[in-house]
């Protein structure tokens, strides 16, 4: 018998049925990278393929007595926190991973399919951007999700770019702000990396690949997860992070009737869809 050699990554999110997203994902991701999760779960998702249609929380006093009881027994190397469900999970996560600031923090809070919360989901991004980015190596989201979130410290109606709304992240406190689907003028995307100096790096998306997907995203906070759990920083952790998921997606798999599912294990023997 050995000791445990490969990193423990700590993520929270939700359980999910289609294993697109959330914690099954992160599971898959983080084993393909010779990483072990360490998985507390936020809510349970209803889903399939093509939608969400809810999402029914956890209890934020079971997310805190399980995530206490890993963090108590075992050390991790990095922590991921995905979507949450309700403003007392929010609270309750930012206070744990306070205790762990040494441990690199990568925030992946929203996911684009999940069912419109109202004024609720305005007060839950307000608390994110309050509790959790300030504490965040890595704060990912999407170029929409962006211009949504600035809401929350700038009026609605005013105008900024991705550049200075990623620099009022970085200047209460986050380390990156990764805005991911950044369309140019030619028509191509890419995913712009940003930290207190402005941006870091701009790595482009191939324009071949095929769509539409559900767990892109979570895909690539999780792969940057578990290579950032091996010491590499941030900007040396992105390109090999992307260049897995452009594989996930260049085979990925028609599960059901609705979207295509990022194949995670693509680079495993016999895992073609």
């Amino acid at each position: 018998m050995q000791n445990q050699s490969s990193p423990l990554i700590l993520t929270f999110g939700p359980a999910d049925p289609v294993g697109a997203l959330g914690i099954q994902s992160d599971v898959t991701v983080f084993a393909m990278h010779g990483c072990h999760a360490l998985s507390v779960v936020t809510g349970l998702l209803v889903a399939d393929s093509a939608r969400v249609d809810d999402i029914q929380p956890t209890d934020h006093s079971f997310v805190v007595e399980q995530a206490r009881m890993l963090l108590e027994d075992m050390p991790v190397s990095a922590i991921k926190v995905g979507t949450m469900a309700s403003l007392e999970q929010i609270a309750a996560i930012a206070e744990i991973v306070s205790d762990y600031a040494d441990v690199p923090l990568i925030l992946d809070p929203f996911t684009s399919s999940l069912p419109d919360c109202g004024t609720r989901d305005d007060d839950m991004m307000t608390l994110v951007h309050q509790l959790l980015v300030p504490q965040a190596s890595v704060f990912l989201l999407s170029q929409p999700e962006l211009a949504r979130f600035a809401d929350c410290w700038r009026d609605p109606a005013s105008l900024a770019t991705v550049a200075e709304d990623a620099a009022d992240l970085t200047g209460i406190g986050c380390g990156h702000v990764l805005v991911t689907g950044i369309g140019g003028g030619d028509g191509t995307r890419c995913n712009e990396l940003y930290d207190a100096d402005g941006l870091a790096t701009a790595l482009p998306w191939s324009q071949l690949l095929p769509g539409p997907f559900v767990g892109a995203g979570n895909t690539l906070s999780a792969a940057l997860a578990a290579v950032m759990a091996r010491g590499t920083g941030a900007q040396d952790a992105l390109p090999p992070a992307q260049e897995y998921v452009t594989g996930t997606l260049a085979n990925a798999c028609r599960f059901g009737m609705g979207r295509l599912i990022p194949n995670k294990i693509f680079r495993a023997p016999s895992a073609a869809c």
